[in-house]
């Protein structure tokens, strides 16, 4: 299987090195190959509703292990960037690919306000809210 193309030396802090003395397991990262990314982006950009979300948040740790945690952040949800976007550290996620995830997380939530509603509704934000 095509691997993901090192860094360039000094261009990223990813940890790289790390996984050789790690688990088949935990080098799955390394599948994430730059066109793969794409492919990615483009499909956590056009997230159709919260369960979709969920299931994308699944798959992407049961493929490549990465936890990400999507929530309302602690001061008040006005736009979209009130809401945090964190990806948990890993070894051989490059510094790119960790911007570049929730990025199109936030890009999705724009083009789908109703899926950022959901989000804060399931943290109980709306409760109050009347509609």
């Amino acid at each position: 299987m095509p691997l993901r193309q090192a860094c360039p030396p000094g261009a990223c802090d990813c940890g790289r090195e790390q996984l050789a003395a790690q688990p088949l397991a935990a080098q799955r990262i390394l599948l994430l190959t730059r066109q793969e990314e794409q492919r990615l982006l483009e499909r956590l950009a056009q997230v159709q509703d919260l369960q979709d979300l969920q299931r994308l948040q699944q798959r992407l740790y049961d493929n490549l292990g990465i936890r990400v945690h999507i929530g309302p952040g602690l001061n008040e949800v006005r736009t979209m960037r009130g809401i945090v976007i964190e990806l948990e550290a890993q070894p051989g996620l490059c510094r790119k690919t960790r911007q570049a995830i929730p990025a199109a997380i936030r890009r999705g939530l724009e083009r789908n306000p109703q899926v950022a509603f959901r989000l804060l509704d399931a943290h109980d934000l709306l409760k109050d809210a009347g509609g």
